[in-house]
């Protein structure tokens, strides 16, 4: 398989403010959220991290879609760096996270068009595009609607079109069904099985263990900002469901045993 995505050896840390200390009953005024991770996505294949809130999980996806910078280490995205070339990784990319604001007074249609016309996308093969995402996730009747106007699941689905509007190979989704009704995660999820079977490779991070199973080829289990394990979906179910094998793992890790 030809080598996609190369994560080398990526470390980021924050300062923590005197509340967040209190709140964490911490002393440190560091936080590492990412120690020198590393893994490997492919052409064509599904890559999970998975892993509990604060794992680091979305730390290391900004640092893949050169939002944030490394405090060390580096990102290869096809051959471009993040550290040298983030412009260039950025335009290879998709990048959908749950945290993503739409601007509230702008709709469906004028977003699409505002960025595929910042990725350079041609206008005949934008609106070709639009056509056929905005019947994909039911979008075209509220096409004209303003965004603050829209459900939740309506606005991610218009955050996903976004997303991939210049039809990139490499795409990354933090939780993409994050705070989704059980439709439209589905949705979301049958899309994701359809970008697989078009040959993209896809990163996706979320702590649902049913959406690791069901899409991903490969696993890579953070705690604490470390790469614990990191493996095929299979090897990693050869005993244990993957629920299980991830208590096992973290009771490792934290040095105790989980107790169900």
């Amino acid at each position: 398989m030809r080598e996609l995505l190369k994560v080398q050896n990526l470390r980021k840390s924050f300062k923590i403010s005197a509340k967040q200390q209190k709140i964490q009953n911490t002393k440190e005024r560091i936080k590492v959220a990412v120690d020198h991770l590393s893994f490997t996505a492919y052409e064509g294949e599904v890559f999970g991290l998975l892993g509990p809130n604060g794992a680091g999980k979305t730390t290391t996806l900004r640092m893949m879609s050169a939002l944030v910078k490394p405090d060390q280490g580096d990102v290869l995205v096809e051959g471009s760096s993040v550290m040298k070339n983030p412009a260039e990784v950025r335009s290879k990319i998709g990048f959908l996270t749950s945290e993503l604001k739409l601007e509230e007074f702008f709709t469906p249609n004028y977003l699409f068009s505002f960025f595929a016309e910042l990725h350079g996308v041609e206008k005949a093969e934008a609106m070709n595009r639009k056509q056929k995402l905005f019947e994909r996730f039911g979008i075209t009747e509220f096409a004209e609607v303003k965004v603050g106007n829209l459900s939740t699941g309506m606005k991610q689905k218009v955050s996903l079109v976004i997303s991939i509007v210049h039809n990139p190979d490499i795409i990354i989704f933090d939780e993409p069904t994050n705070g989704l009704d059980v439709l439209t995660a589905k949705v979301v999820t049958d899309f994701l099985l359809e970008l697989k079977e078009q040959g993209k490779t896809i990163i996706v991070s979320t702590h649902i263990f049913s959406l690791i199973e069901k899409i991903c080829d490969r696993v890579g289990v953070i705690i604490d900002g470390k790469m614990a394990v990191c493996d095929t979906l299979d090897n990693l179910t050869i005993e244990k469901s993957l629920e299980d094998k991830f208590f096992d793992i973290y009771a490792e890790r934290a040095g105790e045993t989980y107790e169900k």
